[in-house]
C-alpha cells in the first residue's frame, strides 16, 4: 500500500436541516481518503425519515478524483431509489471542470450557488 492510501482524510464534513431538506456541506478534498468519512456521515442521513431534498455544498472542494465522483453517483443512485432529489450547490471551479470531464455535468441538478439549491428547497410544496 502507498503512504498515499494511509493519509487522513483532507475533508471535513458538516451536517443541518432546514424544512425540506438535508444539507451537506462539504470542505476540503473528495478522494478516496475521503469518501469513508462521508460515508459515515451519509449513513445518519439514510437513518433519518426522507426529506424531500439532500442538498450538497461542494463549495469548498478543492478536489475531487474519481472516487469522489463514484460515491457522488451513489448518493444519487440512493436519492432516487427513496425519492429524495439531489441538488449538488457551490458547484464552480474544480467541481464543474469535474462533472464536465466526465459527462456527469447534466446527471445532477447542479448550482453555482448554495443559496440557489436552497431556495429552490425551500420553494418546494
Amino acid at each position: 500500500m502507498s503512504s498515499e492510501a494511509n493519509r487522513k482524510p483532507s475533508l471535513s464534513v458538516t451536517s443541518g436541516l432546514s424544512r425540506n431538506a438535508v444539507i451537506l456541506r462539504l470542505e476540503g478534498e473528495l478522494d478516496v481518503n475521503a469518501v469513508p468519512l462521508l460515508r459515515e456521515h451519509l449513513q445518519r442521513v439514510w437513518g433519518l425519515p426522507p426529506k424531500p431534498f439532500l442538498i450538497l455544498d461542494l463549495d469548498g472542494v478543492a478536489f475531487c478524483d474519481s472516487m469522489g465522483m463514484n460515491e457522488l453517483v451513489s448518493v444519487m443512485q440512493r436519492c432516487e431509489a427513496q425519492g429524495t432529489r439531489l441538488l449538488l450547490g457551490g458547484v464552480h471551479g474544480v467541481m464543474a471542470r469535474v462533472l464536465s470531464i466526465t459527462g456527469l455535468r447534466h446527471a445532477f441538478e447542479v448550482f453555482a450557488r448554495f443559496d440557489d439549491a436552497l431556495r429552490l428547497a425551500v420553494a418546494a410544496p
